[in-house]
Parts: C-alpha cells; sequence; structure tokens
C-alpha cells in the first residue's frame, strides 16, 4: 500500500467571521494525482494556502510525509519538498526565463541546477527557445510553463497545482494538461486544483469535490466522472 504524503484533517480557516474552509479533510498518496474540484469560491484555493504556510488554519492538522507541518512558513515547506504552482502563476517578471528557474533552485546547493534547467527546457521547448526573455513579456500561457518549471527546480515530492489551466486558449490548456501528465509521468506525486472539472477528473487517480467549503463528495476519479451529480453541477449536463 502506498505511503500518505499529504494529509489533511479537519482543516478550519476563517476569514474574519466568515468560514471559509470548514472541517476538510483529505489525503494524498505516493505517486498518486489527485484533483480538488468545485466551483470558483468553493475554498480550493484556500486550502492549498494553509498547506503551504501561507495561510493561517484556524483548526485543524496538516502532515507531510508524516509530519506534522502546521504552522511551518512556505521557505520551510519548499526545503521539504512540499511545493506550490501557485494560481496566477506569480512569475518574476523582470527577471529572463532563465533566472526564474534559477530562483526556483534557491534553497538547493548541490551542483545539478543546470542540468535541471535543460529538463525543464525539454518539458517546456518553447521555454528554451525564449530562455534570455524577460518573463512579463510573456503571454499567459508561457507564464503558466514557467511557473511550473520554476516549481520543477524544487525538486518537489509532492506537488501542488492551483488552478493552472485558468485563463488560457483551448490550445494552451491541452498543452498544460499534457504536462501535468507528464509530471505525475515522471514520478511526482500531484494535487491538482482545478475548475475544468472534466480534464481534472480525467487525469487524476482520485478526486475530491469540494463546496461552500466543505468536501461534498470524494472517490476514484473516473467514478466521480461518471457520477450524474457531478456531470450536472461542474459538466453543464
Amino acid at each position: 500500500m502506498a505511503s500518505s504524503m499529504l494529509k489533511v484533517a479537519d482543516l478550519r480557516v476563517a476569514y474574519g467571521g466568515i468560514q471559509a474552509v470548514k472541517g476538510v479533510s483529505f489525503e494524498v498518496n505516493q505517486g498518486e494525482l489527485v484533483c480538488l474540484i468545485g466551483a470558483n469560491g468553493a475554498g480550493k484555493t484556500t486550502t492549498l494556502k494553509a498547506i503551504t504556510g501561507t495561510q493561517i488554519m484556524a483548526a485543524g492538522s496538516i502532515e507531510f510525509m508524516g509530519r506534522n507541518i502546521k504552522g511551518q512558513g512556505a521557505w520551510d515547506l519548499v526545503k521539504q519538498g512540499l511545493v506550490m504552482v501557485p494560481e496566477g502563476r506569480g512569475v518574476f517578471s523582470r527577471m529572463t526565463i532563465t533566472e526564474n528557474l534559477q530562483m526556483g533552485a534557491f534553497v538547493r546547493s548541490d551542483g545539478e541546477i543546470d542540468a535541471d534547467i535543460e529538463m525543464v527546457f525539454g518539458i517546456f521547448p518553447r521555454l528554451k527557445e525564449r530562455r534570455d526573455q524577460l518573463a512579463g513579456t510573456l503571454s499567459g500561457g508561457e507564464q503558466q510553463m514557467l511557473a511550473m518549471g520554476r516549481a520543477l527546480m524544487a525538486r518537489p515530492k509532492v506537488l501542488l497545482m492551483d488552478e493552472p489551466s485558468m485563463g488560457l486558449s483551448p490550445l494552451m490548456v491541452d498543452k498544460i494538461f499534457e504536462v501535468v501528465a507528464d509530471i505525475h509521468g515522471r514520478g511526482t506525486t500531484v494535487l491538482l486544483v482545478e475548475q475544468n472539472a472534466s480534464r481534472a477528473l480525467g487525469l487524476a487517480d482520485r478526486g475530491y469535490v469540494m463546496d461552500s467549503g466543505e468536501i461534498t463528495m470524494s472517490g476514484d476519479a473516473k467514478t466521480l466522472l461518471a457520477d450524474p451529480r457531478v456531470r450536472a453541477a461542474y459538466l453543464g449536463e
């Protein structure tokens, strides 16, 4: 049986008097691609922020590789291998593509950083072509590729992705999901947060459905994809 890499139990997050996340529990096992789907405002991004130490938790526990990480900062978590590709990409706009990738490896001190940059360029040939271009001049899709590549430079044990397809053209959405599948196929454990329920569930091993701050459904991804309730709520059927 695969070991649990990330385990969230009874997570609660509040903004003032508003309960944004209401007792959410889920886990991601080693080697899995797990998706968390739900409408805008369901609490998905807030959940990821709490996991990665950028949002204060009101209650609950978070374990990464069997260790309690509650209260730890994002810097420490990246060093341990818990890495997030944030919603909105967050690239360093005044740095080149290569410099952005180097920043992704900032917590590392080994001698394989240049080799990993070439690995990222192998996944994203378009970035290699523009390696000396400022990140702020890239298209939205290219910036998403760069954000994903930068995260890979930290050599994540678990990679969290927050809405990687948001705002992209259909062709670029296809490319991004191909890359997510490629990253997972290389052995990285992935937690994918997405509004595009059909594409996310089509890739994932397991899925969780989030609504109004709560997990309302969970199970095998293909089973969820075929569930009439999911199809009615998220696929417009």
